[in-house]
């Protein structure tokens, strides 16, 4: 993408401005995960969760979508995908094996893409499968920030239902990219 006029128009639009927001929350989120405020931690997440709805749902509803929005979008959803998981480490140390499958399945995303880009194909935005595994990511882990108490067997759960989601992303994705490089 060129860096023009263009791109000043389309960094105001409400879906973009949405997106950067969610990147300007997670140093706030942080910070409160670290001093162990985890109820205004869960609040910053729900929040994001609610603005990441938004702003695709504004840009499809009023028509704006841009060429930033579809870079902006992924890139917020990716680090407050990571920013999350990392950060439940502290107190979750068994979330290490989500976070593993998480950059196996992005390393994959961006190795395809790449390879899609060389042989002029893209995928045509995110899929069912990644919005769910987006959607179950948040919602597990603002659970998980509300109730810090949570017995392990609901805790384990939770994060069967991330692994879940996230390996069944990661399936789907491969078959799309299949069906897509050949």
């Amino acid at each position: 993408m060129k860096l023009t006029s263009n791109w000043r128009k389309e960094i105001g639009t409400i879906p973009n401005l949405l997106s950067i927001f969610r990147v300007v929350l997670l140093p706030f989120y942080f910070y409160f995960v670290l001093e162990q405020s985890f109820m205004l931690a869960g609040i910053l997440i729900a929040l994001s969760g609610i603005t990441d709805f938004l702003d695709g749902f504004i840009a499809r509803k009023f028509n704006q979508i841009t060429e930033l929005g579809k870079l902006l979008d992924p890139v917020a959803d990716k680090l407050t995908q990571l920013v999350l998981i990392l950060s439940m480490d502290w107190y979750r140390p068994m979330i290490w094996w989500i976070f593993g499958l998480f950059l196996i399945k992005e390393g994959f995303m961006f190795f395809a893409g790449i390879i899609g880009l060389r042989k002029n194909v893209k995928l045509d935005g995110a899929k069912w499968y990644g919005k769910l595994a987006t959607a179950v990511i948040y919602a597990g882990m603002v659970l998980l920030l509300l109730f810090p108490e949570l017995p392990a067997i609901w805790v384990n759960w939770i994060f069967g239902l991330i692994t879940y989601s996230l390996l069944q992303s990661f399936v789907l994705y491969i078959r799309e990219y299949h069906k897509l490089l050949n």
